[in-house]
């Protein structure tokens, strides 16, 4: 997998918004009245890398 940077991951940051149970979710606490804490913080980490990086997928066999 390559990846080429755009101009906004320059600096090698890349910013997401997460609720405090969010942030709290991703260290390691549970949340046994809602799992999807968890999974809600991991999707929008996940769409801010996609938005910042170009991901370029080669087909070929290893």
């Amino acid at each position: 997998m390559n990846s080429l940077t755009r101009e906004a991951s320059e600096k090698g940051k890349i910013a997401v918004e997460l609720t405090p149970e969010e942030a709290l979710a991703l260290t390691g606490v549970t949340f046994n009245g809602n799992p999807e804490v968890k999974a809600e913080a991991r999707r929008k980490i996940r769409k801010a890398f996609e938005k910042t990086f170009d991901f370029q997928y080669q087909d070929r066999l290893d």
